[in-house]
């Protein structure tokens, strides 16, 4: 059986407020296959957002390991992570993350930006992201000018345009109405199922969790084990 595409290992979360340590998770392990879409529930505060953001690379655990298709994250220096994220992670945030004064089609290019490619290369990147996601006919508005179902779709857009090893998506339909809403989870559907795209997903909307392969429930830092 193959490995899985993303292995946390025993992995600990601790935050420092003043004198004071804040356990955040506590011994966690957890297999996603590749190809899975997961979701990850829990009450307020239950660590759901920082293991996100551990197996992202945008923060480190205090012990244990992290490894996503082969490469130990957790060893990698500052630069290095930078550079593996910018490459094998990508983001969708519950506000968009959107850049007012840039276009759909700027905000999409964006990660491009950071790769080797020609002008002529990222645009055919960036055209077939934003079709992709239903928005050809909208690159050169500003998210000013789009609803935020639409903001959202652009969000994703930018986050599938480096062909990334994973997807993390935290709270993506949180601040999006119900239409909106399964609508962007149709397309994160979309994206793993006809583009095999591994996802891995924080919500705490059941209906949204109901689209995920495999639900797995945070509470207290521990996680649970179905």
């Amino acid at each position: 059986m193959a490995e899985p595409i993303v292995q946390v290992r025993n992995v600990t979360k601790i935050y420092k407020r003043d004198t004071m340590d804040i356990p955040v998770l506590q011994n966690i392990s957890l297999d996603v296959p590749e190809g899975e879409f997961l979701a990850l529930m829990g009450p307020s505060g239950s660590g759901k957002t920082t293991l996100l953001n551990l197996v992202a690379g945008i923060d480190r655990p205090n012990n244990g390991s992290i490894t996503i298709a082969g490469s130990d994250i957790s060893k990698l220096n500052e630069s290095d992570l930078a550079k593996w994220r910018a490459r094998h992670v990508g983001f969708v945030f519950q506000f968009y993350n959107l850049i007012p004064v840039l276009t759909a089609y700027e905000n999409v290019e964006l990660p491009l930006l950071l790769t080797h490619l020609s002008k002529a290369e990222r645009k055919q990147h960036v055209e077939a992201a934003l079709s992709v996601v239903g928005l050809a006919d909208r690159m050169k508005h500003y998210p000013k000018q789009l609803s935020g179902g639409q903001e959202q779709r652009v969000a994703i857009a930018r986050a599938i345009v480096t062909d990334p090893t994973i997807i993390v998506a935290d709270e993506p339909t949180g601040d999006l109405d119900r239409k909106s809403a399964e609508d962007v989870l149709a397309l994160m559907e979309q994206l793993n199922q006809e583009f095999k795209k591994t996802i891995v997903m924080v919500t705490h909307d059941p209906q949204a969790a109901e689209k995920a392969h495999k639900t797995r429930h945070l509470d207290k830092g521990e996680l649970s084990q179905n």
